[in-house]
Formats: C-alpha cells, structure tokens, sequence
C-alpha cells in the first residue's frame, strides 16, 4: 500500500511543468455537481464505511479512484487528468504542486476541526505548516518488523542488521533514501544530509555491516517473506506485514520504529486547483478529522492516530505502532542537485564497490 510512495520528483521537472501547469488549471473553476464528490487517494487508504458515512449523512456521492505512488498521482494530473476535487499527497509532492499553482487555498473558516491537529505533526509539515494548501491526513514511517519465536533478544535500533547471528534471515528495503536514511539517522546525521563525508559514512556502514546480513534488498514481497517464515527480521511499512501475517502469527510478530528515527512521510488532503465541489471538499476534509472518524479510519489500518489527537480517546484497535515512535523521525526533502550523492553512494551499494 505505501513501499511504492516515497520519491522525491527532480526539481527539474518542476521548473519544466510550470508552464503546462498553469494552462491545465485556468480557468477550470466554478460550480458543478454538487452531489458527487471527486477523489483520487492511494489505494486501500480511506476505508469504505468511511466513505459511506459521509455519503450518507450528506446525501452525496464518493467516486474514487487510486493511484500507487505520488509519480503516478503527479503524471496523470500534468496529462490532463482532471476533474478531481480532493487529492492526497505526500508532502514533497505538496511542495511541488504549491509552487507549481496546483492546489487551492484551504479556506479554514469551512473547518471546525483543525484543531484536532497534532502540532507536532505541523512542525514537521515545513513546505506547508500553517495549512494554507493542506491538511495532514496520515503521518507513518517504515520500521522493522520481528519474528519473536525465532529472534527473541534484540535491541530496539538499526544496529539490528548488523547482527551476524541473523545472516541470511533479514531483508531491508529496496529503496535508496530509506536504507540510507536510516543509517544516517543511527550514526547520529539528518536523513536529509547534503555533507560527503556523512553521506559515505552511512554507505560504508551499509555495505560493511548491514548488506553482509541481508538476503536481499526488497521493497515489494518483504510482507509475504516474512509470513512464510523466510526471512525474521524485514524493514518496512507495518501494514504490509501485517496484511500478510495470519492472526496466529501476530502474537509472535513484533514492530518498531527505532529510537534514533529514520525517514518518514505525512500524506495531506489537498483541494486540486479548478475544483468544481470546493465546498464539498472541504465538508470531506473536516468530516475526516472528527474525532471518531479519524479513530476509524486510522483502526481499519492498524495505525496509530499519528494526525488527530483527540481521535486517540475513540479508538478500539491496538495499534501496530504509537504516534511517540514517530517524534525523533524526519521528512524526506528534495534534495535537488544534492540527491546525485545519494545514487552515488546507492549504486556502490547495491552493486559493489
């Protein structure tokens, strides 16, 4: 559901799109049909009887379409794939789309629950802290994922893929800024370092210590490895495992994010630029972060109510994380000219020296 999402889009691109951008949305405002809401959303990350609620409290129409990564969501849109109300991207994407004129001002006087918002989630949220073009929807992070029975002792850190006693029982993903991310964030570095040194210090302690260890680096079938018992020890997103793993397994199943952070991603409600249901969407966007709505949503996931603060009080489902997982994560930036480091050091690493 979300080990396709997280790629920062080349500042070229941005510079290049502009001018496409600003002739698909002219002029594409106005009222239209009230009663059918447009979303575009990543797969499976709304729930249907979410959906359901607000289509029937407000006597209206959800249609919903889904993409599975923010170059999915990004490309359709600058094709001309329009129509759309509401759209959920992830924040460097809504970086992007801000200063590509894509997105409408968020009209706060149409929301009632902002305030339900973490601030912490906020401080995080730099390209767009004060709400003016989003609303945080979801802020997650991959972690790592135990299997008790056969690792019963281990340290809550990074330094797990180091231990060679779990040779050939491990994978990390197969995706450059969280790997490296991750090693930058245990040897003490932003995950968003532009410095060499640090940058091939994080390297030299992948290939080194963790790669010896792993059975490969996988971003796709991580979850169904570790349910079938091939691999003990996976880095990566909660849900996947636990889409995977069956209810007598969850007991030996155990998940974290470790202490000295790593990347991480919030997902924002944005109303695209052109919107014919504005109001419409804003009536969604608020409806959302009610309380025991987000509790909802955030329990047919497994997730914590990483967003929504007072949603913590409504909900029923354990989750597979806590919200305090989170606190010592950053966001992935776009790092410009400066990423050309990063696939240096990733090509050393996934391909040797």
């Amino acid at each position: 559901m979300k080990s396709l999402k997280k790629k920062s889009w080349v500042t070229a691109v941005c510079t290049a799109a502009a001018v496409c951008a600003a002739a698909l949305f002219t002029g594409c405002s106005g009222s239209g049909d009230s009663s059918r809401l447009y979303i575009y959303n990543w797969t499976y990350y709304t729930p249907d009887s979410v959906i359901q609620k607000f289509e029937e409290e407000y006597g209206v129409t959800v249609v919903y379409d889904s993409y599975a990564s923010n170059e999915e969501l990004f490309a359709k849109l600058m094709a001309g794939g329009s129509g759309y109300d509401i759209i959920f991207p992830s924040g460097d994407y809504v970086s992007i789309m801000i200063k590509l004129d894509m997105l409408e001002h968020i009209d706060r006087s149409k929301l009632t629950n902002l305030g339900n918002i973490d601030p912490m989630v906020l401080e995080k949220a730099t390209y767009d802290p004060r709400m003016d073009y989003s609303v945080p929807y979801y802020f997650g992070a991959a972690g790592i994922a135990v299997n008790t029975a056969r690792v019963p002792q281990f340290e809550r850190s990074w330094s797990m893929f180091g231990r060679t006693d779990l040779k050939g029982k491990m994978t990390m993903m197969d995706d450059m800024r969280e790997v490296m991310g991750d090693a930058l964030a245990h040897l003490g570095y932003s995950i968003n370092t532009i410095n060499p040194a640090e940058i091939a210090e994080a390297r030299d302690l992948i290939n080194s210590s963790w790669k010896p260890n792993l059975v490969k680096f996988d971003a796709e079938s991580f979850g169904k490895g570790f349910a079938d018992g091939d691999f003990w020890v996976v880095q990566g997103y909660a849900e996947v495992v636990y889409e995977e793993i069956s209810e007598a397994q969850k007991k030996d199943t155990y998940f974290f994010i470790p202490p000295e952070g790593g990347p991480s991603y919030i997902d924002s409600m944005c109303i695209l630029k052109g919107s014919k249901n504005r109001d419409l969407a804003h009536t969604f966007i608020d409806f959302i972060h009610r309380p025991e709505i987000y509790a909802e949503f955030t329990d047919s996931f497994g997730f914590p109510a990483t967003v929504n603060i007072p949603a913590r009080e409504y909900k029923k489902v354990t989750p597979y994380y806590t919200a305090e997982e989170l606190v010592n994560t950053e966001l992935k930036n776009d790092l410009g000219e400066y990423l050309e480091l990063y696939n240096d050091a990733w090509l050393k690493i996934r391909v040797g020296n």
